[in-house]
């Protein structure tokens, strides 16, 4: 059997778990040989296929998610470290990176509210080659994983890593400062959505999950926005598809007007929020 032959049958087997199959298996077996995915395609598809690719597979079939079996996931051009520990980094979040830059590339303090890879704070700096930024999350396990990408990617020296809950009194204050960009992918979803096997079995809940209507997040969150930004300053927030309107509702409660921005698909994907 050819590695040709194996993606054939991969593709097949995943089709029934997975709407990119035959991407999903050129990936694994890319991993698999050490190979960039264009490098096995290009000069490797009559090889033998290595014995490890038939374990990944299995996984992947398992709904396991395929950048939590290579251990990574690129994001805004960048290849960031994952774990299930964090949420994977998706395209459709890179809206909030591109209207941060947009809105502040002035900028020069950051915060990432709930950080988890370190994607969306580690992203824009990239882009503000002047701007330091502290990435917060209640999980240790998480801000490893983005202190980890923050060295990787060359931004140790520039992004600092956190341990802060929004639930938990004074953690404003545990910060000392103000900023001129605050990010934030709070969790959304509601907590009986339909999901995908491989979401809901395999991301972390305390990242995905927030209350019957996927807002208690946003409820404790944005109302402390205000004191955290500086004069200016400018807070970017994903929300979910139809959560426009109610997080706009809170964040007018709290002194904040709201512009929304779309993703790709024209799906309202994130509210840039401003001081009234």
């Amino acid at each position: 059997m050819t590695v040709a032959d194996a993606l054939r049958e991969a593709a097949a087997l995943l089709g029934k778990t997975s709407d990119t199959a035959r991407l999903d298996a050129e990936l694994l077996m890319a991993h698999a040989l050490g190979l960039s995915r264009s490098d096995l395609l290009l000069r490797h598809m009559r090889a033998a296929p290595p014995a490890a690719f038939a374990g990944l597979l299995a996984r992947r079939q398992a709904h396991e998610p395929v950048a939590y079996i290579l251990g990574r996931q690129e994001f805004f051009g960048l290849d960031f470290a994952v774990s299930p520990a964090v949420l994977i980094p998706r395209g459709d979040s890179e809206v909030v990176v591109e209207a941060a830059l947009a809105a502040r590339p002035d900028a020069r303090r950051l915060l990432d509210c709930g950080t988890g890879s370190g994607a969306l704070l580690l992203a824009t700096l990239a882009h503000l080659p002047e701007a330091t930024g502290i990435g917060i999350d209640r999980s240790p396990e998480a801000l490893a994983v983005a202190a980890a990408n923050a060295a990787r990617l060359g931004l140790a020296g520039r992004a600092r890593m956190a341990v802060a809950d929004w639930e938990a009194p004074g953690w404003t204050e545990a910060l000392g400062e103000a900023f001129d960009l605050i990010l934030a992918n709070p969790p959304y979803v509601e907590t009986m959505a339909d999901l995908a096997p491989s979401v809901r079995a395999h991301e972390p809940a305390g990242a995905l999950f927030a209350g019957p209507e996927g807002l208690d997040a946003y409820r404790l969150l944005v109302p402390q926005l205000p004191a955290l930004l500086a004069p200016g300053g400018i807070a970017l927030v994903e929300i979910g598809a139809a959560q426009a309107d109610a997080v706009g509702a809170i964040a007018a409660t709290a002194g904040l007007c709201a512009t929304l921005h779309r993703d790709l698909a024209n799906r309202p994907r994130a509210l840039q929020l401003a001081r009234n």
